[in-house]
């Protein structure tokens, strides 16, 4: 198997590929939130349920410009 560095791929799609699973991680945890429902996920090989309270805890405010 390759291990070369995705952002350089020719396929323009293939390079958006990683902020396009980035976006859709987020909208699943925001999902399970608003729900009420866990969010499954795998790692470490090991399936891993996330409750909604978890999920909430770990979202960070976004920073605020300072006029």
């Amino acid at each position: 198997m390759n291990s070369k560095d995705i952002s350089n791929a020719k396929d323009p799609d293939l390079r958006a590929s990683h902020e396009a699973l980035r976006r859709a991680s987020e909208l699943a945890r925001k999902t399970a939130i608003q729900t009420g429902t866990d969010l499954i996920i795998v790692q470490d090989g090991k399936t891993v349920r996330i409750p909604p309270a978890v999920l909430h805890e770990q979202i960070q405010p976004k920073p605020v410009p300072t006029p």
